[in-house]
């Protein structure tokens, strides 16, 4: 090899390293999908005119999804359980976009009531004529101690998070074959990847739905143009550990929970959108050091599960204690 080439490697390779370990520092989302950010198609292009169903629309994530997609021109299907809230979302989508009030329709929907998604199914389908996007974002989270838990907690879980979703997936699925096209996105989490304390339950369903659509994608291989993709987001500004399931089915959350260290759900809906305008996979989503853990579990699984225990350890501490759980790996536990 020429002196001058293996001079210039010496100096470029340990350049490059620098240069990706800097990236990697200030990254809140995988590689893939922050270079699809920079250079890939923007959503407000791809997703234009598109007809978008989205579940658990009523707050949180679904609520700035419907936002975002109403500014990329999407048309939109509404669907949670209160119509009261998706109505007031609908008349936000129709004040912050240029879109008309035929555009949205209201579709209230339980996840639970999986007797009545066909019905749903076929509003949607008399409505619009056609579903380009299938968003499955409605579900619920878990807050509480797997020796505290009661079991019918842990039914709630799968019956909402994971049959529910299957349930949707299932009426909307074959509307998309007949066409040859279509995308499947479904709001996962970081504890999709990996286990984390006080919400066992909640991680099983999530586990579920990665095991369950990574599978169905292999199944979809003669339909080349029907996008199965998850989304893993880690924790990010919302609702829904106010809403989560603790001990018992009816018990509400006792501690309030502090959002400043999560990432803005406007970020994280905007890469959610880069993501699907971009055909891309699996996104994971998280600022660091969740980020961090994602990649530890999928390239060094001792070292995570060692990081994982001491951080949990003291997780489960703050939380005996009676501090917020989402603030525990920036506290320390109150001594006893």
């Amino acid at each position: 090899m020429d002196l001058c080439v293996v001079t210039a490697l010496w100096y470029l390779v340990p350049l490059y390293l620098l240069v990706y370990l800097l990236c990697f520092i200030f990254a809140d989302a995988d590689f893939t999908l922050l270079w699809a950010s920079l250079v890939g198609n923007r959503p407000e292009t791809k997703l234009k005119g598109l007809v978008v169903w989205v579940t658990g629309a009523s707050s949180g994530i679904g609520e700035e999804l419907a936002y975002q997609l109403a500014k990329c021109g999407s048309r939109l299907i509404l669907s949670a359980r209160r119509e009261d809230e998706l109505n007031r979302v609908k008349r936000k989508c129709l004040e912050c976009a240029n879109l008309q009030d035929e555009d949205i329709l209201v579709l209230p929907l339980d996840l639970l009531e999986r007797t009545s998604h066909e019905a749903k199914m076929k509003a949607a389908l008399e409505y619009f004529g056609h579903i380009d996007i299938l968003i499955n974002n409605g579900g619920r989270s878990q807050r509480s101690l797997c020796l505290e838990t009661s079991t019918d907690v842990y039914q709630a879980l799968m019956d909402l998070n994971f049959l529910g979703t299957v349930s949707l997936t299932k009426q909307v699925l074959p509307h998309m074959t007949q066409r040859g096209s279509g995308s499947i996105v479904t709001v996962s989490s970081v504890v999709g990847l990996a286990g984390a304390p006080l919400a066992t339950g909640y991680s099983a369903s999530k586990h579920a739905l990665q095991g369950f659509f990574n599978s169905l994608r292999t199944e979809l291989t003669d339909y080349p143009k029907i996008l199965i993709s998850t989304v893993c987001p880690g924790p990010v500004q919302s609702k829904i550990v106010h809403n989560a399931f603790t001990e018992e089915l009816n018990k509400p959350v006792a501690t309030a929970c502090n959002q400043e260290h999560k990432m803005p759900t406007s970020r994280c809906v905007r890469l959610m959108l880069v993501g699907i305008a971009n055909s891309v996979k699996e996104m994971w989503i998280a600022q660091q050091p969740f980020l961090l853990f994602y990649y530890m579990w999928q390239y060094a699984p001792t070292i995570a599960w060692f990081a994982t225990d001491i951080l949990g350890r003291k997780r489960v501490q703050n939380f005996k204690a009676g501090l917020d759980a989402d603030l525990a790996y920036f506290t320390k536990p109150k001594s006893s």
